[in-house]
């Protein structure tokens, strides 16, 4: 089976006994909880556009493991077209959920893992990239959701893992064992984890010769023992608990977060990519943020064109669709948008072979592309709610709108257009409301500015990769300095 449907997806997520807890308490049935179903539903839609003809070149690929046809979110990129075809899937997704997938993390940190293995098995003549082959091959003959587990909680970010004042604060080692490791420690703002079927487990920054325990990279199912996690708040969550779907904006689609502890986890030896090699934290992460920046090119781009369309919609039914200064916002939210999707092609165009045959994305126009996320996006949502108004976050509930007394009154006053009706414009601004402030912000704007990194990690990179000395030489050639 290389390609699951969306509802065989939903059922084999139904089948894992997750260990989740929300709100205090452990949630029994996660797949129907009306707070967490949505983000459930995203996932599925990735499952539900392979199946269809029109989007097959989108969403799958032949595998040159198995000869199958794949979901392009298990697969190693292996040109330049490999690159560009997924930054354009994941806008395609973001159009049709307008909210966070969750497998991209996923298929970022399986061609991080790729290279890096085979890179750390050349130096060592470790078994990590016949190991990580192996479970690559599993997780795309059986179309499964992987979740990348990359960010530890950090503790005082002024030290390092080994000087933390409680060890855990870093996932890492603490016992060795004949057939595999114990690790303890927690993964922090783990999108989708309780959607996926397993989790990869990567380090979160280069680390030195004493933190060897901290250098551990590794997978495992998501009904493992000692593996749980805790759900965390989003704005407005608790409306998906009332039953009216228009004050929750986007009804259908959502996202989730949760933080991850492992509780003394075994790892079998067969499931471990990296183990104490502490050069080579640094480069996996560098590769992994690498490929998830070029990410932000594609999946923010889609749920932007969402927002940017319910703004002119909003226009239209306020009435103001003709005025100049609206038709300009809306020509700044497309000019900045497409500024984010030209970066995630550009940076997949210049994509490079590496040594173990996948593509690379060229890491200076990836970390350019997220510095640009951490912007624009902000301004998006600004001129949304620019055009908008404030009856989007001072609107009355679906409750009053059909309450018998309150309803015509609400009606009568907070109609725009005549010829729309007033249910339609509230359910728009709600959309807005959604993406700009609610549960949707989480994987739009806020994560525009924290996922793949915090803006600080892009510009470390770009002074990095700038190659500054080489612009300095150009600039003394073409002024006859001879030094």
């Amino acid at each position: 089976m290389a390609l699951m449907t969306g509802e065989q997806y939903i059922e084999s997520i139904r089948k894992i006994p997750m260990e989740i807890y929300m709100f205090g308490k452990k949630v029994e049935n996660p797949v129907d909880d009306p707070i967490l179903r949505p983000s459930l539903n995203s996932v599925r839609m990735t499952y539900d556009l392979a199946q269809m003809p029109e989007y097959q070149e989108l969403m799958t690929v032949i595998s040159p493991e198995s000869g199958e046809r794949i979901n392009r979110f298990t697969h190693i990129h292996r040109s330049t077209e490999d690159l560009r075809n997924k930054v354009k899937m994941q806008r395609l997704l973001g159009q049709k959920t307008a909210s966070c997938f969750q497998r991209c993390v996923g298929m970022d940190a399986f061609n991080a893992e790729f290279s890096t293995t085979f890179e750390i098995d050349k130096k060592y003549g470790t078994s990590y990239h016949e190991n990580f082959k192996k479970f690559l091959r599993y997780c795309q003959d059986n179309d499964l959701t992987v979740d990348g587990a990359m960010t530890d909680t950090k503790g005082d970010r002024s030290k390092a893992p080994h000087e933390q004042a409680d060890p855990d604060l870093f996932l890492h080692v603490v016992e060795r064992r004949p057939d595999g490791v114990v690790v303890c420690g927690a993964k922090a703002h783990q999108t989708g984890i309780i959607n996926s079927h397993e989790v990869i487990v990567m380090p979160t920054q280069s680390m030195g010769p004493d933190d060897r325990d901290y250098a551990i990279s590794f997978a495992v199912p998501l009904n493992t023992k000692g593996l749980f996690m805790i759900i965390g708040r989003q704005s407005c969550d608790t409306r998906k608990r009332e039953g009216g779907e228009m004050d929750v904006g986007n009804p259908e689609f959502g996202g989730v977060e949760a933080l991850t502890v492992f509780d003394h986890v075994f790892v079998p030896n067969d499931r471990i990519f990296l183990n104490g090699e502490t050069e080579f934290a640094g480069l996996l992460v560098e590769r992994f943020a690498g490929y998830h920046r070029q990410s932000y090119g594609g999946c923010k781009v889609g749920v932007g064109d969402v927002l940017i369309g319910a703004a002119a919609v909003a226009a239209d039914y306020n009435g103001a669709n003709k005025a100049s200064h609206v038709k300009d916002k809306l020509i700044e939210m497309t000019h900045l948008n497409e500024t984010l999707y030209c970066c995630g092609i550009a940076c997949s165009a210049e994509g490079y072979p590496t040594e173990s045959g996948n593509y690379m994305i060229d890491l200076l126009l990836a970390n350019v592309c997220k510095q640009n996320v951490t912007r624009f996006p902000y301004e998006i949502v600004r001129l949304a709610e620019d055009i908008a108004g404030g009856l989007m976050v001072t609107a009355p509930s679906e409750a009053d709108l059909k309450d018998p007394k309150l309803g015509p009154v609400i009606d009568k006053y907070l109609r725009g257009v005549n010829a729309v009706s007033t249910e339609n414009r509230l359910r728009i601004l709600r959309l807005i409301e959604n993406l700009s402030l609610g549960t949707a912000a989480v994987g739009y704007r806020t994560e525009s500015m924290h996922g793949a990194g915090s803006p600080q990690a892009q510009r470390i990179m770009i002074a990095r990769q700038g190659n500054l000395a080489h612009k300095k030489a150009l600039a003394k050639a073409i002024a006859h300095i001879t030094e």
